[in-house]
């Protein structure tokens, strides 16, 4: 597979909250691992560790998006995902100019309806 340059790759930060959100943003990038438009494409970021703290939590996990559908493809990829889990999640999804979405699924029975209706308030692809 070819690595996307980072250049023209249109980065998104994605974090993930709910129970042990550090091994949600684990098992998210793994999942995203599977799909060959992200493998190599991803890095799980640390935020600073804060006084007090034995070390530092997982911040959030950044993708490079190429050309091609692919934010298409990580809205179905992040829905799919969503689907598996058990308890309640809250992703966000931000683009690298600020805009971002955050979507709570409790259960949800339709993510794939929940992350189209976030891609449509917040196209991840910027405006040409």
């Amino acid at each position: 597979m070819e690595t996307v340059d980072e250049e023209s790759a249109t980065m998104v930060e994605l974090s993930a909250h709910g129970p042990s959100g550090d091994q949600l943003l684990r098992t998210l990038r793994a999942w995203l691992g599977h799909n060959d438009a992200f493998r190599g494409q991803t890095e799980l970021r640390r935020r600073p560790i804060a006084e007090g703290d034995m070390g530092g939590g997982l911040d959030v996990l950044v993708v490079a998006l190429g050309s091609g559908g692919a934010a298409t493809l990580l809205v179905q990829a992040v829905s799919t995902w969503l689907n598996q889990r058990r308890s309640d999640v809250t992703v966000t999804i931000r683009a690298t100019d600020g805009r971002e979405v955050s979507i709570s699924v409790t259960r949800a029975s339709d993510p794939l309806a929940v992350m189209r209706e976030a891609e449509r308030l917040v196209p991840l692809q910027p405006h040409e």
